[in-house]
């Protein structure tokens, strides 16, 4: 069962102490978890990407699992679809399908809500 919280305001910069640095990002990268199942691995979290960020040396990304993301605000280029995307942009991406890599334009903060628990072979 996924973990709960009372509501707080995780864009508050009262709380800006509880991001992470994505390891490797060199501080480009920083994520939130709000939500987590300890048991299946399922998971939504907050990306933020600082402005300018650039995630070209990890490459396009795809996962074997379903995810949903929803860009709440700022403006993010997915290299794999070509095209920039805005706050209120969302997709619903199946198992194996190709991203990235992102560039920000000013900084972008990403809701993610993925599921590993519906692993498949695609990847």
């Amino acid at each position: 069962m996924k973990s709960f919280v009372t509501y707080w305001n995780p864009l508050d910069l009262e709380n800006s102490d509880k991001w992470e640095e994505i390891e490797g990002s060199n501080g480009q990268l920083w994520q939130l978890t709000l939500a987590i199942d300890s048991e299946t691995g399922d998971y939504t979290r907050l990306t933020k990407f600082v402005n300018g960020a650039n995630t070209e040396k990890f490459g396009a990304k795809n996962h074997n699992y379903p995810e949903e993301i929803l860009i709440l605000c700022g403006r993010l280029y997915d290299a794999a679809f070509d095209q920039w995307l805005s706050a209120g942009y969302y997709a619903s991406r199946p198992p194996g399908e190709v991203h990235g890599p992102f560039i920000a334009d000013g900084e972008c903060i990403v809701l993610e809500i993925s599921y590993p628990s519906q692993l498949s072979t695609v990847n």
